[in-house]
Order: C-alpha cells, then structure tokens, then sequence
C-alpha cells in the first residue's frame, strides 16, 4: 500500500473522492451512480484503481464486490488541501488567507462565530507561549 501522496487529481477523481468522503465507502456501482454524467462502469473502475495507485484509495473484498474508501481520514485530507490552498493562492499566509474569508461579501458572522474564532485565536496565542518557554 503507498502512502498518501499529493499527486494531482482530475475533476473526475477529485468528484469520486468527494464521493467516498461523503459516504465513507461505496461500490464502484455506488460511485457511479452518484457521479453527473457518469461515465461507464469500467471507466469508474479504472479511475479508482488510479486513485488506488496513486494512494488516495484502498478497498476490501466483501461478498465479492469491492469496497473502496478513502486511504486517509477526512479531516486530515482537508487539512492538506488547506495548506496546499494557503501555500498556493495566500503566500502561506494564515492571515491572508482569513482576510481573504472574512473579506467576502458574504461573509456575514455572528457574534457566536466571532466569539469562537477568538476563542482559537486565544488558544494559539497559549499555545505559542508555551513552545516560546521551552
């Protein structure tokens, strides 16, 4: 099994791994009907062995079908794409890019939101304290 690895993913791949994400595991069958305009079955089957090889995907054998799920936890999949999009598009600017959010238009927030946002804004602050004492 390989690792994870940061390879990049066409629409089609990155849309069956929302898929996966989104119910966990599924048959090439179940990935298929949920894709739009999707494509045959054997070409949902080779896009997932793909993204098997390139160590996005695993499977299991179960009653003869096979069962695919994402090779790493959601979360930290996000995480990744996060830094990825932070490094890309904000200069790996954590600061930019929340400037960036809470510049939008539709960036309407509310007093519990912002209370929450401070409240991680406060924990990092300790946090950096107690890596500076050490």
């Amino acid at each position: 099994m390989k690792p994870h690895t940061t390879t990049h993913l066409s629409r089609r791949e990155r849309q069956i791994m929302d898929i996966l994400y989104a119910r966990g595991h599924a048959t090439v069958a179940q990935v298929r009907a949920s894709l739009p305009d999707a494509p045959g079955y054997s070409a949902v089957r080779a896009l997932l062995r793909i993204l098997e090889e390139k160590g996005h995907v695993q499977h299991r054998c179960e009653d003869g079908k096979y069962i695919y799920m994402p090779q790493q936890a959601r979360t930290e999949a996000g995480k990744s794409a996060l830094r990825r999009l932070v490094e890309t598009f904000f200069d790996s600017s954590t600061s930019k890019t929340v400037a960036a959010l809470l510049d939008g238009s539709d960036a309407t927030l509310s007093d519990e939101q912002l209370d929450e946002m401070s409240d991680m804004i406060a924990q990092a602050r300790a946090r950096r304290k107690r890596h500076d004492r050490k």
